[in-house]
């Protein structure tokens, strides 16, 4: 017998059955804006499916129940065959129907790569794991299409819209995945001390045979149906692919030791892996693998910076839906001053970041253009370090504002906070992409002349005196001798895309939004933690945020549900 001892209130019910891309405002105006509105219908129809119940529980499914290790058969024979959840398939065959792996590759045209980091955004709100095969098989695409005999083999089944769970040899399969592997044991990020080797099997050179012995101590997606990995030959550091089966329809010798208990992205599997003389065919020169492999990271990086933002975006609106609902001291917690002003400062953050990154991946539809190869080439490890690492605190601030109910791994927010770290380390921690950006400016000081030009071209002189600073800082970090200048390169990053992000609020935000940003970002009292943003912000009537209706206008554009 169950005793009635109270009665249930005040609790908030769960975000499902919205619409994800109409209830961003900031990301409709920018598809539009970076000529992919040919894509909104497209868009339109995955903001609604993404948003459905039964969508958001995959998401939860394939990280409560982690892919699993099953490195024999019941017979005994070496398998090496990773299972994962039903949900993890269904999520992956959804972003291969968006095309998502490869939809610039497929369709090039204006606006193509804001049109795919557009819908990856949206998904990164729902579930992240199935993000790495999916950036892994985008971002080898341009490096296989080089070798022609060898992309011809792969095309079909790379561009194949259908997702193809069955652990087949790649003649026998619809469709591939392609992964990476790159890092060792004793290296991390420093892949010149990586000592996997490679010898000709045959004549060798460029689309020739190699045998490969070592191993690699992070190999991400070990069930993708290849690899691009980086191994040491006589001409030096080389790239090759390494297909999961040899041409003989026998199991290649990439033996999976264990898989990684990774603090998040759970659903996707991380592993250890030895290759005990592997098939690979060379891709590119020999000796040209490090170039090879890092025409990849630009891709990955770009990827890094959308799903951050995307985690963000998914974590204010969980935020901003729980303070809507949920009453502390006789009023709901978004009429609260002190939590408008938390939510406010979350709201601006998220809107600058979803500008940045659909202006990046803007750049990337145009290769030819001088300009945007230094958005591509300067801006990117810049954005990736930024976003990516605001990202983390950010969770945590909107895990606060839920309370203890953040706190459980029951609500969403305990997922999002444990994946915020991992875009922040994945292809370069914060300290290789700033000295990354250093070392695109010193290779390319005319590249960063254009890129500063163009900022400044954003900003009036006599109203813009905070991002006039900011660029002016950026100019005299540059002009530090170049032994200071590496112990600063984190302050130049960090204000190169505060710059960036704050001309872009002012060309394409409200005036109320791009005013707060900016003088909250270089407010010396204010800016250490959300929640700090002045009572009189800005220089216009509708900058102070002490006004109610100010605020209100923030958070009605961030979350108009």
């Amino acid at each position: 017998m169950q005793w009635f001892t109270h009665e249930v209130t005040n609790q908030v019910p769960e975000l499902r059955d919205y619409d994800l891309f109409a209830s961003d405002l900031a990301l409709c105006e920018g598809v539009e804006r970076e000529n992919a509105d040919w894509h909104l219908d497209e868009l339109r129809r995955l903001g609604t499916e993404l948003g459905q119940g039964r969508i958001l529980q995959l998401g939860d499914m394939a990280n409560r129940y982690p892919p699993e290790l099953m490195t024999y058969d019941r017979c005994g024979y070496r398998t090496d065959v990773v299972s994962f959840h039903p949900s993890w398939h269904l999520l992956l065959a959804l972003l291969r129907r968006e095309g998502l792996h490869a939809l610039p590759w497929m369709s090039p045209c204006s606006g193509a790569h804001v049109a795919r980091a557009a819908g990856y955004y949206l998904h990164a709100q729902i579930e992240a794991g199935t993000l790495c095969p999916t950036t892994m098989t985008f971002a080898a695409i341009p490096v296989l299409q080089k070798e022609p005999l060898l992309f011809a083999q792969l095309q079909e089944k790379l561009y194949s819209l259908e997702h193809d769970p069955r652990d087949l040899p790649i003649e026998a399969k619809d469709s591939i995945l392609i992964g990476m592997g790159m890092t060792e044991k004793q290296g991390g990020s420093d892949v010149r001390s990586n000592a996997t080797m490679a010898r000709a099997d045959g004549p060798g050179g460029r689309g020739g045979d190699y045998l490969i012995t070592g191993h690699k101590w992070f190999f991400s997606a070990p069930m993708c149906d290849a690899h691009l990995v980086l191994a040491r030959c006589e001409e030096g550091f080389s790239c090759f692919f390494v297909p999961r089966w040899r041409p003989d329809g026998s199991k290649n010798a990439v033996l999976v030791q264990r898989l990684k208990d990774k603090l998040g992205n759970r659903s996707n599997s991380s592993c250890e892996v030895e290759f005990q003389e592997a098939c690979g065919i060379l891709v590119g020169e020999e000796g040209r693998g490090i170039p090879t492999i890092l025409e990849m990271a630009a891709y990955t990086r770009l990827d890094c910076v959308i799903g951050s933002a995307g985690l963000m975006r998914q974590a204010f609106a969980q935020a901003a839906h729980h303070a809507r609902y949920r009453s502390v001291f006789g009023k709901p917690l978004i009429e609260q001053p002190l939590m408008r002003n938390v939510l406010c400062d979350l709201a601006l953050e998220s809107e600058a970041a979803t500008l940045l990154m659909l202006r990046l991946a803007a750049a990337f539809d145009y290769p030819d253009d001088p300009l945007e190869r230094a958005w591509r080439r300067i801006m990117t490890p810049a954005a990736k370090f930024w976003i990516c690492k605001r990202a983390l605190e950010f969770c945590g601030e909107c895990m606060e504002v839920w309370g203890g109910n953040g706190y459980v791994e029951t609500g969403p927010m305990a997922r999002l906070y444990r994946e915020a770290p991992v875009n922040s380390i994945w292809e370069g921690s914060g300290n290789v992409m700033c000295l990354d950006v250093l070392r695109a400016i010193e290779r390319e000081p005319e590249s960063m002349e254009l890129l500063l030009e163009e900022l400044e071209s954003a900003v009036d002189a006599d109203a813009d005196a905070d991002v006039r600073a900011l660029i002016g800082e950026v100019k005299d970090l540059l002009a530090t001798p170049p032994q200071q200048r590496e112990m600063l390169a984190r302050r130049l990053a960090q204000n190169l895309a505060l710059a960036a992000q704050s001309c872009l609020m002012l060309q394409h935000a409200p005036s109320v939004c791009a005013e707060a940003f900016i003088a909250s970002r270089n407010d010396p009292g204010g800016g250490r933690v959300y929640g700090t943003l002045s009572g009189t912000l800005g220089t216009s009537q509708s900058g102070h945020l002490a006004s109610i209706a100010a605020q209100r206008k923030i958070l009605t554009r961030a979350w108009p549900i």
